[in-house]
This record gives structure tokens, sequence and C-alpha cells, in this order.
């Protein structure tokens, strides 16, 4: 890959705050932006969310404070509009509690909001005195309305897209981690093979496996080490079953 990424290389993962690392990206070389963030839900990431054993579940999980949440989604948009090329893609989750703080940011940004979409997952957690949250936000934009990526891989798209959790049980795991079926989903819908695809909060390392599953290129930053060693370790098992699913593919 040519592309001039300043300090950075394709096909990394690199630690340190999210904002501080895209301001070192030149602006305009990112084909795809696809990233969950913080939520600022006071999120209890060690303990028994979603009946979890709490021992396979790794520590770090960093929450921003709910008074600094706008100021926050603001500043990181700003910087993802930057880096996006001009026909670029951006996908962005959002839990209810801030979704007004996104939409309202990637107005700011100046990002053309072009669907809604709506992830629902499974289940949720129990309540007692309100209805349980089944799903999250994806909210997809793009900088310029007449040119932008998105291959029609089927012939009626819905913004209702129903994909069930991953559970790894017994096995080690961040506290949120996206399911590679939903990531493959965009990927195939607003990237080509070659594209750069961004995730500036990178977490478990979905958004980098997929990437690499599907011949496109990544770039990744987290904050927490525990995550960055867990996401490397998810890239080098990928590696080595493609690999091993290559050389079988040459032998028949």
């Amino acid at each position: 890959m040519n592309r001039h990424l300043g300090p950075f290389e394709a096909d990394r993962i690199y630690q340190g705050d999210a904002l501080e690392l895209m301001a070192g990206i030149p602006a305009g070389s990112v084909d795809l932006i696809v990233t969950d963030p913080p939520f600022a839900i006071e999120f209890r990431a060690q303990r028994m969310n979603y009946n979890r054993t709490g021992r396979h579940v790794l520590d770090g999980y960093r929450e921003v404070a709910a008074d600094d949440y706008a100021e926050f989604t603001r500043a990181w948009m700003g910087e993802a509009y930057r880096v996006l090329s001009g026909s670029g893609s951006l996908y962005v989750f959002s839990g209810w509690n801030r979704l007004k703080d996104v939409l309202c940011s990637l107005d700011d940004a100046g990002f053309i909001t072009l669907n809604h979409i709506i992830w629902k997952y499974q289940f949720g957690v129990f309540t007692r005195k309100k209805y349980v949250t089944s799903h999250y936000h994806i909210l997809y934009a793009v900088k310029n309305r007449q040119k932008y990526t998105f291959n029609k891989v089927d012939h009626y798209p819905e913004d209702v897209w129903v994909i069930n959790r991953e559970y790894w049980k017994g096995k080690q795991k961040t506290p949120t981690k996206l399911p590679r079926e939903l990531v493959r989903k965009i990927l195939r819908y607003s990237s080509n093979p070659g594209d750069l695809v961004l995730d500036p909060f990178l977490g478990s390392g979905t958004v980098a496996v997929v990437s690499r599953e599907t011949g496109r290129h990544f770039l990744g930053f987290e904050i927490v080490s525990e995550y960055i060693a867990f996401a490397e370790q998810r890239l080098h098992d990928t590696g080595l079953r493609m690999a091993k699913e290559t050389s079988a593919e040459g032998e028949i």
C-alpha cells in the first residue's frame, strides 16, 4: 500500500489517545471509518453483564464522563471528517442515551447522515421499571452526497439489522465487542478490497480482523494495552487460519 499515512503504517494497531493519534493522520487518507466509541453509560465492564463469567473479561475498559461526552464526540468527529477521503464514509455506533450528542456532532463536523440503522441483537439486560434495551444505533454518514462507495449487496437493503451478539463461552474477551458478521456487512457495502479502514476506538479488534479477512487494509487506535494484545493475537490467529485455508485450496 503506497498511501502516505504520516507516522503510521497500514495494517498496524497503535496505542494511545484516539484524538491525539488521529491528528497525525494526513487529511483525506482514509476510505472508511467504522467505530464503536465509549457510550458514557457508566458501563460496569467487569460485572456479570449478559451472564458472562467475570474472570474471562479483560480489565481496562475506559469510559467517558457524561459531562464531557458532547465535547469528546465533537472533537473526534471533527478529526474523522478531516482524515476521510472526499468519497469516504463513517459508521459510528451509539447507545440511545447519547444519541443526540452523536447526531449533533455529525452535523457540526460537516457530515451528511444518510441512514440511521438499528442493530437489533437478541436480548438486553433485565429491567424492572422500564423497557429492555436490545438495540444499538448505527449512524451512516458521508462527506459527499454525490460520491461515495455503496455496493448494493442485497436487492432490498433495509435499515434494521438483526444480528446476534457473539458469546465466547469459556474464552477470554473484552467487555464490549462487535460481531464479525455485523462488521463484515458494513465493509461489503461501504468499501472495496484494498481500501483503508480506520477504527480509532479499536477495542477487541473486530474491525481490523474483518478488514484482513476481506482484503481491506486497516489502521487501529486503542488506549488500553490489554486490548491491544488481545486484538493482535486475534490478528495473528486470523493470519494463520487464512494461510492454512489458502494452502488447502492450492492442494485441491
